[in-house]
């Protein structure tokens, strides 16, 4: 480990040695039924302001954290209890034989401790519902108020009456920032005493330590163990993106938070400062996050390492803006925080309105221009690049999203000019927080690919394990990695979209929130679509066919063959297994989708009027499969002749079963041909094969010399069995030949084209080396007329 990574590892280990140190007070008592109750009733149902509605929904939703805290913290009791109640049993019914008194006294003491823990467990959870039923009235209270302030019109900047406005409430807003300044003095001058002094000046210190050297040496020692434990692809760019990332904002988070807790020990804080402070500690955690997304998306210190496809010329022109979204973000939030902190006046409201509209567009469109800046501009001139290098064709849809936020930025000024002040703030803040969530979502969605790629790709190292496992096919694997990186940006795509509903600088927690508002599903028709649902089925899915495939490779490579059964007999039961579990595997995704058997059921007979019309060949076809694994008058391995095909059967499938010929080609037969039609087994009862040979021989052949060459010629050669044993017979005699025909049986009728080629060969070589010809054809000639003679030819004229 060098100096750099050892010094950062102090450091991170002091300021988590500080923050526990800073809240090294005694934890709380765990809050009981009835104080959660009491403080979820003190909640206001009116409200007032955004802000309000924030702070009534983070008190809300620690009420339904400690509810659920408390059920799991009961829930082994309660399940403790009803194991000693059951080891007790019931009570002895009427006329029974009494039990011992102190049975009867311990079995009620159980039941009633029972009963009030489960009292209490079910009011927790009635808690847990109340809370989010008033968190969603408070959403919506607040979406009301920002729907009534979005409308609402405020004297132009272009007009007298808004900086008369402006002049009018400046005197109170003066008074009341000096109120605010006397408060920040006094927690400074409280800090400098001698009893705060060395604590405030440390955590600064370390503080400042951990923001600036802790990032840059732990960006360069994530940069330095990606390139050392990850392998080269596209895994380990995103991996690294979302490390440096979350690392940056734990350093600046850890930081922050040791700092506030350590002069929240010390009672620095006043009541407006550390209203400020919290709200301090939150935005520099997000601005943190913003800096470290940016820098880590253009990542100009190492190009190949770069994310997006961004050429190094436009990585160089943006790589300002992270720290200049920062340096503007600081700008617009400091007015709003402190007008809600002094309460200000309506006047200051609009101006913090108007500068933040001007300022945030002024940054987007700063941004759009050094986007469409050409080549040699001053980024690139600063940078130093030798020669222009060629700038990629940029999409159309980019082209079309560039133009709709340059407009959008130029409603938004006409909006400042025309006084709707608080709608032109809106749109620009939501504009820029489109653009960070964007970002972000767009490292989640590579890292999903490249995740999903790396582990269950056929072309991984983990592909490859699951191929020798569990005999996956590669485009199996590549299929399943396709369809989980989709499910994946599904999901992150549904938290998307409500990240882009929320306002600038939501926090995860929020954001998480409202989605689980979504959790308890949306209902289309009389259908429920529940998202925890569905992914739960999809888990189902995934793992049911894995199991059953590992329970087929089991029974195929282990168990099967231990038995008696037949190759045939073994591939059918897999085959039926494989149809069963399917079935189950998909009936139980069903289920867990909420589907159930009685909707199943509706569902088969609605196809069943469109299987009586256009399905009837393939469930006649399926149903035909079905016969012929249960009855089994052909199975696997067999050697059949339908029609004018003759082969062995190497699958019987849902719908078809494959026939190999002879010429190694495939032929695809319907289930219901096997059924329907005739067919003949070569080894349904009896797997040996015949090989017929008939040879014709003169008359004066000896015939008992032919038969023993025969039988020699069979005896001597390898694939014929010996028992049955080879014959030949002496058939009769045929247009003056004698007709032998020797019968010999091969193992396998598979092998009885080759062997019976082999006996000729071997036959024909022993009657030449004895002497035997065989018989020559007779041919008959039959006589003809001869020709008649030509006319003769007329003497010519004299």
């Amino acid at each position: 480990m060098s100096w750099m990574q050892r010094l950062a590892a102090l450091l991170l280990a002091a300021v988590l040695c500080g923050g526990a140190f800073a809240q090294s007070t005694a934890a709380p008592p765990e809050a009981t039924v009835a104080d959660l109750r009491a403080q979820l009733d003190r909640i206001p149902d009116a409200v007032e302001s955004s802000a309000e509605v924030r702070e009534l929904i983070a008190r809300i939703n620690a009420i339904g954290a400690q509810a659920d805290k408390f059920v799991s913290s009961r829930t082994g009791q309660l399940s403790d209890l009803n194991a000693r109640l059951g080891e007790l049993g019931n009570p002895p019914a009427e006329g029974a034989a009494a039990e011992d008194p102190d049975i009867t006294r311990q079995r009620a003491a159980l039941l009633k401790e029972r009963n009030a823990l489960d009292a209490d467990i079910r009011l927790a959870r009635l808690i847990t519902v109340d809370a989010q039923q008033r968190g969603s009235e408070l959403l919506a209270k607040r979406r009301a108020l920002f729907e009534a302030q979005l409308t609402e019109r405020a004297p132009s900047p272009l007009g007298r009456q808004f900086w008369f406005d402006i002049n009018d409430a400046w005197p109170a807003d003066v008074e009341r920032l000096a109120t605010l300044g006397d408060e920040l003095r006094a927690s400074f001058d409280t800090a400098l005493e001698p009893a705060h002094r060395s604590a405030a000046l440390a955590s600064l210190t370390v503080a400042l330590l951990l923001v600036l050297l802790g990032n840059w040496a732990a960006e360069r020692g994530l940069a330095q163990l990606a390139a050392r434990m990850l392998p080269a692809g596209r895994l380990r760019r995103s991996l690294l993106v979302l490390a440096i990332v979350a690392v940056n904002v734990l350093l600046v988070a850890l930081a922050a938070q040791g700092v506030f807790a350590t002069l929240e020990r010390h009672g620095v804080w006043g009541p407006q400062v550390r209203k400020l402070a919290q709200a301090v500690v939150q935005s520099i955690i997000f601005i943190a996050f913003v800096v470290g997304l940016g820098r880590a998306l253009l990542s100009n210190s190492r190009p190949s390492w770069r994310l997006p496809p961004i050429p190094d010329a436009m990585a160089r022109r943006l790589a300002p803006f992270p720290w200049l979204t920062a340096l503007i973000a600081v700008l617009v939030w400091a007015p709003t925080q402190i007008n809600a902190v002094v309460e200000a006046s309506f006047a200051a409201v609009v101006a913090t309105h108007v500068v933040t509209a001007l300022a945030l567009t002024a940054l987007i469109g700063t941004m759009l221009l050094r986007l469409h800046e050409p080549y040699g501009g001053p980024a690139d001139a600063a940078a130093g690049a030798a020669e222009p290098p060629a700038e990629p064709d940029r999409p159309l849809w980019i082209s079309f999203l560039l133009s709709a936020v340059a407009l959008a930025v130029i409603v938004i000024w006409i909006l400042v000019a025309v006084g709707y002040v608080a709608m032109a703030s809106f749109l620009a803040n939501q504009l820029t927080w489109t653009g960070i969530v964007a970002s972000a979502f767009y490292v989640l969605f590579k890292f999903a690919d490249d995740l999903f790629m790396a582990l269950v790709s056929s072309r991984s190292d983990f592909g490859q394990k699951l191929q020798k496992t569990f005999g996956f096919a590669p485009r199996t694997l590549d299929q399943a990695a396709v369809v989980l990186s989709g499910l994946s940006r599904v999901a992150l795509f549904f938290y998307m979209v409500i990240a882009l509903a929320t306002p600038l600088g939501t926090s995860p927690g929020e954001v998480f929130q409202r989605s689980g508002q979504f959790g308890t599903g949306v209902k289309i028709g009389e259908f429920e679509l529940v998202p925890g649902a569905i992914f739960t089925a999809v888990a189902v899915l995934a793992v049911g066919f894995v199991a059953l495939r590992v329970i087929k490779k089991w029974l195929e490579a282990h168990y099967l063959p231990e038995t008696a059964l037949e190759p045939g007999m073994q591939s059918s039961i897999t085959t039926l297994l494989g149809y069963v579990g399917g079935i189950l595997v998909v009936a139980v995704a069903l289920s867990a989708l909420g589907i159930g058997i009685e909707r199943i059921a509706w569902v088969a007979s609605a196809l069943s009027v469109g299987i009586g019309f256009g399905l009837q060949a393939i469930v006649q076809n399926f149903i035909s499969g079905l016969i012929l694994l249960a009855e089994r008058p052909v199975k696997v391995g067999d050697w059949v002749v339908l029609g004018n095909a003759e082969g062995d059967v190497r699958r019987i499938n849902v719908r078809a079963t494959e026939i190999q010929l002879g010429d190694r080609s495939t032929l695809i037969v319907p289930n219901s041909e096997f059924i329907t039609k005739t067919v003949r087994n070569m080894t349904l009862a009896n797997a040996e094969g015949r090989v017929l040979i008939r040879l014709p021989m003169p008359l004066n052949t000896d015939a008992q010399r032919t038969r023993e060459l025969m039988l020699a010629a069979c005896a001597d050669h390898a694939g014929v069995l010996p028992s049955p044993a080879p014959t030949v017979t002496l058939e009769g005699i045929e247009n003056g030949m004698l007709i032998f025909q020797a019968i010999a049986y091969v193992q396998s009728p598979r092998v009885a084209g080759g062997v019976r080629s082999d006996l000729l060969f071997a036959i024909l070589d022993l009657l030449k080396a004895a002497g035997l010809p065989l018989a020559v054809p007779t041919m008959v000639m039959s006589p003809t007329e001869p020709p008649a003679p030509p006319a003769p030819t007329p003497p010519l004229p004299v």
